[in-house]
């Protein structure tokens, strides 16, 4: 009796169903569809900077290299409790063992700067303190869930005038949308490994910034829209 009235509503759910769904195409309707996108700069940049007792003449110690990679970045006024991390959180050292006895201590750095002007100027004074292993490890948007909602709702009124151009030739008029469906271009944080700088040595003697730019991001929207016609 159970089983029989469990059939029995599946069945009616499934009758309803179907019946919303002939009565929506039963309907005269018109669809469109429309993209908007736009170019952001990038307002997150993660840098990775590698410390490591190998790289060092004289193996100057992991210790003194922290310090003095701090001591830059305060003089740069970065909060370092908020923008600087461990890379690895695991463990606070990588310990690498080179020939039989030798061994190097190593580790690995996450800053985050806000713009390309402020990465160069990272990268240029780490560089004159001999921490030279720097690399730009992705950059990002923060603003993007914003962003997202404007070019949605950009989209849209595009369909709809669309749909009214469409239709005022034809001395027809669109009613309200009966179905709409919309696509994101998935943001994903943009690693920049293929463009990543790496500053060996004395790369740079001059005490000039280093002139960064970074390629813009596109993110774009989508929408498909189907009108009831009047």
């Amino acid at each position: 009796m159970k089983s029989l009235f469990i059939n029995i509503i599946t069945l009616l759910i499934i009758q309803q169903a179907f019946s919303q769904n002939k009565n929506y195409i039963d309907q005269p309707y018109l669809e469109t569809s429309a993209k908007v996108d736009t170019l952001v700069v990038p307002d997150k940049i993660y840098l990775t900077i590698y410390l490591s007792e190998q790289d060092s003449k004289g193996k100057t110690s992991i210790e003194v290299q922290e310090n003095k990679m701090a001591n830059v970045l305060k003089g740069l006024n970065i909060n370092i409790e908020e923008q600087l991390s461990l890379s690895d959180l695991s463990s606070n050292f990588k310990k690498y063992f080179l020939k039989q006895k030798d061994i190097h201590k190593a580790k690995s750095y996450s800053l985050i700067v806000y713009d390309a002007v402020t990465a160069g100027k990272v990268i240029l004074a780490l560089e004159k303190e001999k921490i030279s292993n720097v690399g730009i490890e992705k950059l990002s948007y923060s603003k993007i869930e914003d962003l997202k909602l404007n070019l949605k709702s950009k989209a849209i009124l595009k369909a709809k005038q669309n749909a009214i151009a469409l239709t005022q030739p034809l001395g027809q008029n669109i009613g309200n949308a009966i179905h709409i469906t919309d696509q994101f271009q998935n943001f994903r944080y943009r690693s920049v490994k293929e463009s990543s700088m790496k500053i060996k040595g004395n790369s740079f003697q001059d005490s000039q910034p280093l002139e960064i730019e970074f390629e813009k991001i596109r993110v774009e929207s989508t929408v498909s829209v189907k009108f009831a016609l009047k």
